[in-house]
């Protein structure tokens, strides 16, 4: 695994209370007139209002407006090929779809993008991949990270409270993405990047200071979830922010009855995870506790027999990926957790 020679990080983040209001002053600083903005379809409708205000105020254009229902292939392609001409930027406002589309028209446009999230429910929204389907099945494709990362932390703190907790499950699984990463190196020699890994530990570290969800909460999520994204683009992989924990929410995505937000599987898979790895359970554990976490996720447990599933079906989700799973037989250790741990018999059923 080699460094990319060239590593685009942002350029512009905001991250405050109001961010979204000025979004517009943003643009305009950075010398565009017409811009292009993809906002998530049935987004709270005072958003995209806020949106358009903004925009108005420093007489910037938006010669393309779209609601992004589908996150496909076919439909960014879409709507790269019907950009206008003189459009100099892409924003994307809204959640994961919307956010993954805007992205990947910015990135087919070589134009600046500019992700405006308005939740916090992975760190899909910097990262340097699109999840797109391709044929029904989500991949992962490559793009930029944003030129610019907006995020008004009022209004997501305001968003559903399980998508924020989504946010808390995808930061968490940094922990044993890690772990995972440094036992490929003794295993089989796969190269770590220990800039990446220390970036993508330390942003976990940051939102452990303060487990909460108001105002410096969210700001502490948004930022530590930003960096995980800066860490991929750093070592030019999904090492250090993806792991064994996502390998089984992808298992399950693929066999579930009723997949759920990726955040909570993979925050769950990551606690399971730790059991096995023998590391950072508690730490876990204490900050779900601190949020809410494992009260959001029991309100709607999983299958038990899905999950031991799932994480028999994980090593295979990914091809010469190795991680804890790959290790030892696994499955004894996760059927006795699934049965007795206080934390897994309340999530899982």
């Amino acid at each position: 695994m080699l460094r990319p020679t060239q590593i685009a990080i942002p350029t512009l983040v905001r991250v405050k209370d109001g961010a979204l209001d000025r979004l517009g002053l943003y643009l305009a600083r950075g010398g565009h007139r017409r811009v292009a903005v993809l906002v998530s379809q049935g987004l709270v409708p005072p958003l995209p209002d806020r949106v358009a205000l903004s925009l108005a105020e420093q007489h910037l254009e938006p010669a393309a407006w779209a609601e992004v229902a589908d996150n496909d292939l076919e439909a960014a392609a879409r709507l790269f090929a019907d950009l206008p001409k003189g459009v100099s930027a892409v924003v994307g406002v809204g959640g994961g779809k919307a956010l993954d589309v805007a992205k990947y028209v910015g990135f087919l446009g070589r134009l600046p993008y500019y992700a405006v999230p308005t939740s916090l429910s992975n760190d899909g929204f910097c990262s340097p991949q699109s999840s797109l389907t391709v044929r029904g099945k989500r991949r992962s494709l490559p793009a930029a990270l944003p030129f610019g990362v907006v995020v008004d932390t009022a209004v997501c703190r305001d968003a559903p409270r399980a998508l924020t907790l989504s946010g808390v499950g995808d930061l968490v699984a940094k922990f044993t993405a890690v772990r995972d990463w440094k036992l490929a190196f003794h295993a089989v020699g796969e190269p770590v990047d220990d800039f990446a890994a220390l970036l993508s530990d330390g942003s976990i570290h940051s939102f452990l200071g303060h487990p909460a969800l108001d105002l410096e909460g969210v700001r502490l999520l948004a930022t530590s979830l930003m960096l995980n994204g800066i860490a991929m683009e750093v070592c030019g992989s999904s090492r250090p922010a993806s792991g064994s924990e996502h390998l089984i929410s992808h298992a399950l995505d693929a066999s579930s009855a009723r997949p759920r937000l990726h955040g909570l599987q993979v925050g769950v898979a990551s606690y399971l995870v730790s059991l096995l790895q023998g590391e950072n359970t508690e730490r876990i554990a204490g900050l779900f506790e601190a949020t809410g976490f494992w009260d959001e996720v029991a309100r709607d447990p999983f299958s038990r027999a899905e999950w031991r599933a799932a994480v028999r079906a994980a090593p295979a989700v990914k091809e010469k990926f190795y991680t804890v799973l790959s290790s030892r037989d696994v499955l004894p250790e996760v059927e006795r957790a699934l049965d007795h741990d206080p934390y897994l018999v309340r999530c899982c059923r």
